[in-house]
């Protein structure tokens, strides 16, 4: 009897395994990710200001890119559709990259994080002027509670949380060119391997940041923040969430990311004593409720990958 119901086992055992993984993958990508803002904090307090972070974490994870894709031989983008991924890099990296950590610098890594989950709303207002998309009535639910979730947040504040018009004007622009991400990831994540898209937008980025960067000296504190940034919340996160996709529905995995937002919150309460007031709190909640229905309407319709 034991060895009949040894099989059993072993494949409830395998099956368990992968039920749990997936949705491991995703949490691990979902808490790098909320480091972006305490790991900034880091690097910002060794000296180190937004545009040289955002420099050094696009250029360190460039090169951990292209030695991805030239391992895996993946076929890079030509013509008009390298145009448009070059213009990208610039966006989706260079604009995006130094907006958070600004935003990060002006009003806090808590706020900067709940305000970067308004990306959603952005992608969907977008999708209808740009594509001409239909905005259904669950669309516009969540982009209104995205936009009331914005006001509590600003009006609600907190301790070590600065709210102004500076701090939530590059925490929604960070939001906005965060948007670029999903919208090109629509059309090319399923015609490109994404190591080898990354593999040119993350050096362009670099590039385009370049030319704003006043390099300062970097303790190795600094160098340690920035190497995190760009290994751990940019590469190995990407890394984890594309995994974690192969094995789980879009839709459990853009919930279960939801946790970045909330996480960052509790990282940097613990480390730097931010703490949003109560009506701020509502405030997040409903930003992060709007994202998730929305990504469940992505999820239904079409989901790009990340690798």
């Amino acid at each position: 009897m034991s060895e009949q119901v040894r099989p059993i086992r072993g494949a409830v055992d395998s099956l368990a395994a992968v039920t749990l993984k997936g949705p491991l993958l995703i949490a691990g990508a979902a808490a790098l990710w909320s480091l972006l803002g305490i790991l900034g904090k880091v690097a910002q307090a060794e000296g180190i200001g937004p545009a040289e972070i955002s420099f050094w974490r696009a250029a360190l994870a460039g090169v951990c890119f292209v030695v991805h894709a030239v391992a895996i031989r993946a076929r890079a983008p030509r013509g008009r559709d390298l145009v448009t991924t070059v213009a990208f890099g610039l966006v989706g990296v260079s604009l995006f990259y130094s907006a958070y950590q600004f935003a990060v610098r002006e009003g806090g890594a808590s706020l900067a994080s709940v305000l970067l989950y308004t990306a959603p709303a952005f992608v969907a207002l977008l999708s209808w002027v740009l594509l001409k998309e239909r905005l259904t009535g669950r669309t516009l639910l969540a982009v209104v509670g995205s936009l009331t979730g914005i006001a509590l947040v600003s009006l609600g504040g907190g301790r070590g949380v600065a709210v102004s018009v500076s701090s939530v004007g590059w925490g929604l622009t960070s939001a906005l060119t965060y948007s670029a991400v999903y919208l090109y990831g629509t059309f090319f994540f399923d015609r490109y391997r994404p190591p080898a898209l990354f593999a040119i937008a993350m050096p362009v980025g670099a590039l385009g940041l370049l030319p704003w960067v006043p390099f300062a000296h970097k303790s190795t504190t600094a160098w340690l923040a920035l190497a995190g940034l760009a290994i751990l919340c940019t590469y190995v996160a990407y890394v984890l969430y594309s995994a974690g996709l192969r094995l789980l529905a879009a839709t459990r995995a853009s919930v279960i990311a939801s946790l970045e937002p909330v996480l960052a919150s509790l990282l940097a309460m613990a480390l730097f004593g931010e703490r949003l007031g109560i009506v701020a709190i509502g405030g997040a909640v409903l930003v992060i409720g709007a994202a998730v229905l929305l990504a469940m309407k992505s999820a239904e319709e079409a989901h790009p990958r990340v690798e």
